[in-house]
């Protein structure tokens, strides 16, 4: 399935849409969410192919008649073992220029957009795509470093990446974000322009209220009357899950309500170490079958991460029926409003506990009933035809009106203002 060297990009038949990432997990992820929809989307629905470039225990290369995985031999990121950083550029290119596709999506902002840039540069007819998946400044730079250097410091630092992010994505043909607060208003108050918000899908089907267990519930030692709260993902500190907990324990004992802590991280041990016997952490579950039934037999749901880009675990929970206390930050304010969960400021339990309170005292019925017809407008099918109906030809526009202008100066038709 090589290229041959004069060939182009053809204008109007099957195309090959590649997708280069780094956040690859071995487990599971948004990305692979993401990027293995994209594949089924293009194997099912399209008569295109699909190349993915990702990181792997060792370099590999497997075609399956239209499905091209490469995987490239990279080790994994310390703390977090289902990542790999992808850093050998020289295989990305060599990959790159094996199978030369139409189309490159990058999934990150580090080293890889830089391999597709360049090989657009060899390349012009390649049209690129940038999707914002991690709002990085602010999560791996700006927070990290205002607790050690200040946050004065840590701020500027924060202020240079965004800068860094505008420089990158003004590079590409189409970018886009997964939701307003939690990306595209940022690249957009960087100077790039044609930010588009294509939201991740969810397999609300997957997801229910009639799901309920109430076996679950009496083996938790719950009545009906006991709100039973969750939380589900990694337990570290991006996630906040401590910040959870605080909140928990700050409620009322004659609630009697109990905390589920549903993932695997290092803030596991420091949770355990409060002796809390109401907070309950089963580890990390692989069966979305199983988190399913533990998510519709909670009452609310709570997370205290503020850099959600789109929140693929609110949107679960409200697809399981739960009301959520979250924080008033990133992609959380475009998930939860006043009629679906209450949002408060970051990393302030006292605040996270009195809007829990604030849920359980509400019309739980009516406020579950109401989030899950919000959780009922994301879906896969929408997000394949944002892109293959709407970015994916945008971005194709406009790299053959960036080389139509590229050519008619060249040929001293076009003149510089």
């Amino acid at each position: 399935m090589s290229r041959d060297d004069q060939e182009l990009p053809r204008s109007g038949g099957p195309k090959l849409f590649c997708d280069l990432t780094q956040s690859w997990s071995d487990v599971g992820g948004g990305v692979r969410t993401y990027l293995l929809h994209k594949r089924r989307h293009i194997l099912e629905a399209t008569p295109h192919s699909h190349l993915m470039i990702i990181p792997g225990p060792q370099d590999a290369v497997i075609e399956e008649d239209r499905a091209i995985t490469v995987t490239i031999a990279s080790p994994k990121v310390p703390g977090s073992p289902h990542y790999r950083f992808m850093l050998r550029n020289r295989a990305v290119k060599n990959a790159l220029e094996r199978f030369r596709p139409d189309l490159i999506e990058s999934q990150d902002a580090y080293n890889l957009p830089w391999s597709a840039i360049g090989h657009r540069k060899r390349y012009p007819q390649t049209a690129l795509v940038a999707a914002y998946m991690t709002d990085f400044p602010t999560v791996y730079c700006e927070r990290p470093f205002s607790k050690i250097i200040g946050k004065t410091l840590g701020g500027l630092c924060g202020r240079i990446c965004y800068a860094y992010c505008g420089a990158l994505y003004r590079r590409f043909d189409a970018v886009f974000g997964l939701s307003e607060n939690g990306g595209a208003a940022k690249l957009r108050a960087q100077g790039v322009e044609n930010v588009d918000i294509v939201p991740l899908g969810v397999e609300v089907g997957e997801f229910a209220p009639a799901k309920r267990d109430p076996a679950l519930r009496r083996k938790l030692g719950l009545a009906d009357d006991q709100p039973l709260l969750i939380y589900v993902g990694r337990l570290d500190g991006e996630k906040k899950p401590d910040v959870v907990a605080e909140a928990f324990r700050k409620l009322p004992e004659a609630l009697g309500a109990k905390l589920v802590l549903l993932g695997e991280g290092p803030l596991k041990e420091q949770i355990a170490s409060f002796g809390d016997k109401r907070i309950i952490m089963p580890g990390y579950v692989s069966s979305r079958t199983e988190i399913a039934r533990w998510l519709a037999s909670a009452d609310i749901y709570v997370s205290g991460m503020a850099d959600e880009t789109f929140g693929v675990s609110i949107v679960e929970a409200q697809a399981s029926g739960l009301p959520v206390v979250g924080v008033e930050a990133g992609a959380m304010i475009d998930r939860v409003d006043q009629t679906v969960g209450r949002l408060g400021p970051v990393g302030d339990s006292d605040a996270m506990a009195r809007n829990i309170l604030d849920i359980w005292a509400s019309d739980h019925a009516a406020m579950s009933a109401r989030a899950r017809t919000h959780a009922l407008q994301f879906s896969w099918d929408r997000s394949m035809e944002d892109l293959f109906g709407s970015l994916y030809p945008a971005a194709f526009a406009r790299r053959a009106e960036a080389m139509a202008t590229a050519a008619a100066r060249a040929s001293g038709r076009l003149v510089r203002a």
